[in-house]
């Protein structure tokens, strides 16, 4: 697939362990209906899903983006994603390496997640397509997130980096969002406020509406 950084615009990401009440695949459905412009399937922690089973929601998440065009992208599980066709990966700075493995995936979409300064400076971003930066706000969905930067970590990725696409990450919220675009993101990363909503159409509209 392609990538177009108009892709990132409102960016959802979850796995089994983020969902409290429902299935994932039918709040997934939901968002995709509502317009989510990509997903990412990260699926991690104790209760997360593990072998056939995590290949198996793969694979039915997967078929889902595809009848709704957006691309379906899988969280630091190379093998998964090259196992079942995923439309990319996404990696943070403690897993493989992208020379490691971009070779295997030229066609396909490459994130890395980018936390500060430090982490761009010693980051290939050479067959990267786009970097996900933060947490700008407190996030409970990641609990080794590190300290949030803030509007200012935005800011600063953008003035550091002027061409590279750019999606936002940690404690995003319909009320919070506006700056992040102001201040150069290209779209906005989020977990709890669309697998916590109560009207996931309404809170993916409202994300959609900073974009037109």
């Amino acid at each position: 697939m392609t990538f177009n950084r108009k892709q990132l615009c409102v960016y959802f990401i979850a796995g089994t362990q983020d969902v409290k009440q429902g299935r994932l695949d039918d709040i997934l459905k939901e968002a995709l209906e509502a317009g989510i412009t990509m997903f990412q399937f990260r699926e991690k922690g104790a209760s997360s899903l593990k072998g056939d089973e995590k290949k198996a929601m793969a694979i039915r998440l997967r078929d889902l983006c595809r009848q709704y065009h957006a691309p379906f992208i899988v969280n630091d599980d190379i093998d998964l994603a090259i196992e079942i066709d995923a439309d990319g990966i996404h990696v943070g700075q403690d897993d493989a390496k992208v020379e490691s493995f971009q070779h295997l995936l030229e066609d396909k979409i490459i994130g890395l997640s980018v936390g500060s300064f430090a982490e761009y400076d010693q980051s290939d971003l050479t067959h990267v397509d786009y970097i996900g930066v933060g947490p700008v706000y407190e996030t409970s969905s990641k609990l080794d997130a590190s300290k949030p930067g803030g509007i200012r970590l935005i800011r600063r990725m953008r003035e550091y980096d002027d061409t590279i696409p750019i999606v936002a990450i940690g404690g995003i919220t319909e009320e919070n969002v506006a700056p992040i675009i102001k201040n150069g993101a290209d779209g906005i990363a989020t977990i709890s406020s669309i697998t916590h909503s109560k009207d996931i159409e309404k809170s993916v509209k409202r994300y959609l509406q900073y974009f037109k």
